[in-house]
Parts: structure tokens; sequence; C-alpha cells
């Protein structure tokens, strides 16, 4: 899409960077006024511990796991359980043998399956000396995994990759330092959500695609996107009536933090969900634009938005999907139980737990849609005002010059050559001997 210097030379374009700078200036603004100041986070965490639902976890080595019967059955009434026996790695009683309380087996029920030399994670409780057990410890395979797609990428995207391993680390850095300890102090989860995502969106934009025309068109029409996304998805929020409380999360949050707005909270994760999606179309459609002005740089401003958005239809159909099987996949152990508790799919749909996936989906999929357009009318805007620049005229000046025979020698075609044709061939019936070797003499 041309250098900056076009850029400074066109209203337009002058126009689009002085609103890129305000949202820039906003976002700064934002992050220092919402930054957290720890506060909201020790006092949840005093008063999950003051009701007992903290505990220290301590890796652990499975010494010995004894299938017998349960400590409590009787000849009358037997049952069979699973107790392990640790050996803790850290913490009151690190290298000692631990007997952890016992498993009841049966079917349904849920029991560790782990073997001996197997690691896990154990729970202890402080004020009773009580341990339990946690998890399965799955760092190890974790960070194998991790290991194996920093590779991936690096070793396909190269210096692109790593950037955009830098990207990722800076996003969960913004989710987890800055949103998640902005909501516990108090804030508004809404005005913290969307400071996080316009700063996502700037920096792993930016940091991913390099600092250029293409980039900054299309981080305009994310966030212009993003916005739309928002207002669509809080009017319908508000007519849902979600509560948060649908989940197990949402009802241990309001125990141990009074002040956190659960709705404004799945109203904030619903725009930041949407923001991964938004950030691919709008890329996608600069992109695209920008090398169709590139390959035809006589396109007009319609033709390059019309050739883009053909491109985006496309796109909008893979990427509506997309949403709709990643939360579809996400809630499909909740979907088979629904399926089996024999309700109408209209009282399923209405269920809070579904209603909100149904409604994050097609909010989103707004943007998204919305992003198309918006996306591919800037950045055909850019790339047209940039050829006027170098040619001191719009594109009706242009055409019109070229009607009347004065044609700019750099925006000129060469003449077509006259196309040479083969002589045509005699129509015959198709025969299996057809496939036999020819003489070379007979052309046909």
């Amino acid at each position: 899409m041309g250098g900056w210097d076009q850029w400074r030379e066109n209203a337009v374009l002058r126009l689009l960077i002085g609103l890129l700078v305000v949202a820039a200036v906003a976002t700064v603004v934002g992050l220092a006024v919402l930054w957290p100041n720890g506060q909201g986070r020790v006092a949840v965490l005093a008063e999950a511990a003051e009701i007992g639902l903290l505990s220290d976890r301590f890796s652990a080595d499975v010494d010995e796991v004894i299938d017998e019967d349960c400590s409590f059955a009787t000849e009358n009434n037997e049952w069979d359980c699973r107790t392990l026996v640790v050996i803790p790695d850290s913490g009151p009683d690190a290298g000692q043998l631990l007997a952890l309380p016992e498993f009841v087996r049966g079917p349904g029920l849920p029991v560790p399956d782990v073997q001996a030399g197997d690691r896990v994670i154990i729970d202890y409780e402080p004020t009773t000396g009580f341990y339990s057990y946690g998890d399965k410890d799955r760092r190890g395979s974790l960070l194998l995994l991790v290991l194996l797609f920093a590779a991936m990428v690096m070793v396909l995207g190269r210096s692109q990759g790593v950037l955009a391993l830098a990207a990722m680390i800076t996003t969960v850095v913004i989710l987890v330092g800055f949103v998640a300890g902005s909501v516990l102090d108090g804030n508004d989860p809404i005005a913290v959500c969307l400071v996080a995502a316009s700063a996502i969106a700037f920096l792993t934009l930016y940091l991913t695609h390099g600092f250029n025309p293409t980039t900054t068109t299309a981080l305009i029409g994310t966030l212009a996107a993003l916005c739309l996304t928002l207002v669509i998805s809080s009017v319908f929020f508000a007519l849902a009536g979600f509560t948060g409380l649908a989940t197990e999360e949402g009802l241990v949050l309001p125990i141990i933090a009074n002040d956190i707005d659960l709705t404004g909270l799945l109203l904030g994760g619903a725009m930041i969900s949407a923001l991964g999606a938004l950030d691919d179309v709008t890329v996608t459609q600069a992109a695209t634009v920008a090398e169709l002005r590139h390959q035809s740089p006589d396109m007009s401003r319609r033709q390059l938005f019309a050739s883009g958005i053909r491109v985006g239809r496309e796109h909008i159909g893979a990427t509506v999907n997309t949403l709709l099987l990643a939360y579809a996949g996400v809630s499909l152990p909740l979907v088979l139980l629904f399926v089996v508790s024999n309700q109408p799919l209209a009282l399923i749909a209405n269920s809070e737990l579904v209603a909100v996936e149904i409604v994050r989906t097609l909010c989103g999929s707004f943007g998204l849609i919305a992003a198309v357009p918006i996306t591919t009318w800037l950045a055909s805007m850019v790339a047209s005002a940039q050829v006027v620049d170098a040619s001191s005229g719009d594109d009706d000046s242009v055409d019109r010059e070229s009607s009347a025979g004065s044609i700019d020698p750099v925006m000129a075609k060469p003449e077509p050559e006259p196309e040479v044709t083969a002589p045509e061939r005699p129509a015959i019936d198709a025969d299996w001997d057809d496939f036999a070797p020819r003489d070379e003499a007979d052309p046909f």
C-alpha cells in the first residue's frame, strides 16, 4: 500500500492516522487508570483462605497403588476402594510415605488412573494438616507440547514466527497480569476488557505483521468492528438477562469477591474471544487489497473494493463456522447432557449455559461480518488514494484523461498482441484407437 510518505501527503490517510492515535492514547490512559494495585487479589485470597477454599499444592511420586476393600466395608455391605501411597517432593512431609484418602471404585465414580512411578499433585490444608489427591502432574507433557509448537512456528515462520510467539506471550501477560488483577480490584469488567482488547490489537498486530500501512489499515478495521461487536453484544446480553451464575465459577466468584459484575465479565469475555477472529479477517482483507493494487495498479477504487469483498465472503463463511465449532466443542459434554434430558430444543437453547454461547457466537459473527466491508473499504481508500497522490489526480481524472487520449505513461498498458490460435481440428468421434501410437506424419 505504499510508504508512509504517501500517507502523510493524503488527507484521508491522515484522518485515519489521527483516529488511530486517539485510540492509542485512550488505550494507554485506560491501562494507566485501570492498572491493578494488587489489593483486590490480596483481599480475595484472604476471603478464600478464611472459608477454606485455598490449599497448598505439592508435587509427589506415586509409590504404591492399593486396590482393596474399603475401610468402612462390612460383610453385608462390600465396597471396593483405591488408596494412593505417595512421596511428596516438598512441604512439611517431604520425602515421607503418605497414604491419601481412599477412593470408592465403581461405575461412573471418579477414581485416579495412576500407577506406581507416576507424578501427581497433592493438596495440603495447613490448618488441619490434611492431604488429598489433586490431579495428575501434566507439566512435563505440556512443556514438551509447548516446545514442539514453538519449534514448528519458528522453523516454518522464521523471524515472523518468533514475533508471533512474542505476540502470544504478550496476550497472556495482558490477560493474566492486567485483566484478572484489574477486575479483582473492583473495576468495571467491560471497561477493563475493552482496554485490554485494544492493547492486544495494537501490540500483537504491529509485533507480528510489522509497522506498515497494511497493518495500520487492518488495525483500524479491527478496532471499528470490535466497537460494533461491543454495542451489539451489550444490547442482546441485556435483553437475554444473563446473570453469570450458570457455571461453577460464577457461583464461587461472588462468595470470595462480592463486587465483581458477573454479567459484565461475561460480556467482556465475549468481546475478547471475538478479537482473535477479527484480527485474522482484517489482516487478510487489508493484505488482499494491497496485493490487488500491487498486481493491477490501474484498478479503480470501486474495483478494488468489489474484488476484496468477493474474497471476504469466502472468509466470512469459514470464520463464522469456526466460531460455532469452537464454542460447540468446548460445550460438547454439556450438549450431551441436554440431549439426554429429553427437553425440546427451544428450552435447551433457553438455558443460560447454552444461551450465552449462542449470543456470543452470533454477536461475534456480527463483528466478523462487519469487519470485511469496513476493512476492505479502508484498504481500497488507502490504496487508491496513494495512487492518486503518485499521479497527481484522482481515479475519475485518470479515467477521463485515458478516454481523451492523454494517458499517464506510468499507468499505461502496452497494446495486447494479436492472439495466435492453433488450427482447428476436425470433429471426430472418440475411439479406443485414438490412444494407439500415431504416425509422426499424421498431425491429428
